[in-house]
């Protein structure tokens, strides 16, 4: 029989739930945010190369996180479009819940969830299972990263000197053209930095002590890093990409 859970029940169980894992943890949350704790657990299961896999629909992660992340092998991470669920389970336990992954350990919050044990009720168990596969499945996935590149870089870059048909500014190939940030900025009648703000804010790319980086969501939409050329490190945008 599953049993009811309220907030600091919740944060209880999923805790117990992540420390219980041997063989396999799935983490499925909406926002995927990492506090310390949240850290600490998920790294001491990376350490037991326990299979851990988070699946999210929107990443607020910040750059140290994301560093974190890299180093940990055994921790995979899948984009779900739309995804609203929340749902955490090992081969023993599952929990549902309304209890975001980032707001675990917030117990001034207000949430509720049910515990289903595999060993008390073994058709729910599967069932939910079945269904955190299923979202697994239809989820694409990706190895979290942002490359990263200095506003000044990019000016440089990209400065009016620099040949609009160089090579670095429209790669050669049969793709679409692809055009620097100061270029594609130009094209909108806008500044490189508010082109970079705009891309900030709609999460395209994140800004941390002067530089920008890119999100999933921006290499998905084509959007390329160069880290090495003669002008520099700089973004690639489609020809005609628009917010």
């Amino acid at each position: 029989m599953a049993k009811f859970l309220n907030t600091s029940a919740t944060n209880y169980f999923l805790e117990e739930l992540i420390k219980g894992a041997k063989d396999r943890l799935v983490l499925i949350s909406p926002f995927l945010k990492l506090n310390d704790r949240m850290k600490e657990l998920l790294e001491d299961k990376n350490r037991l190369k326990i299979d851990v896999r988070i699946v999210y629909g929107k990443s607020e992660l910040q750059p140290q996180e994301i560093e974190w992340l890299k180093a940990q092998s055994y921790i995979r991470t899948s984009f779900c479009k739309n995804l609203h669920a929340k749902c955490y389970l090992n081969e023993s336990d599952a929990i549902v819940t309304s209890l975001n992954l980032y707001e675990f350990s917030q117990i001034n919050n207000n949430e509720m969830g049910i515990l289903i044990r595999r060993e008390d009720d073994a058709e729910l168990y599967k069932d939910t299972y079945e269904e955190a596969q299923r979202i697994i499945r239809i989820s694409d996935e990706v190895r979290i990263s942002m490359e990263r590149v200095s506003t000044v870089d990019e000016a440089t870059a990209t400065s009016d000197s620099a040949d609009a048909t160089d090579d670095e500014a429209r790669p050669s190939g049969n793709g679409p053209q692809k055009l620097s940030t100061s270029r594609i900025a130009q094209k909108h009648g806008m500044k490189t930095g508010e082109w970079l703000a705009k891309a900030v804010a709609v999460q395209l790319l994140t800004a941390d002590n002067g530089r920008h980086y890119l999100t999933p969501a921006a290499k998905q939409a084509g959007i390329e890093f160069v880290a090495k050329s003669k002008f520099g490190p700089y973004f690639l945008w489609p020809e005609d990409f628009i917010f």
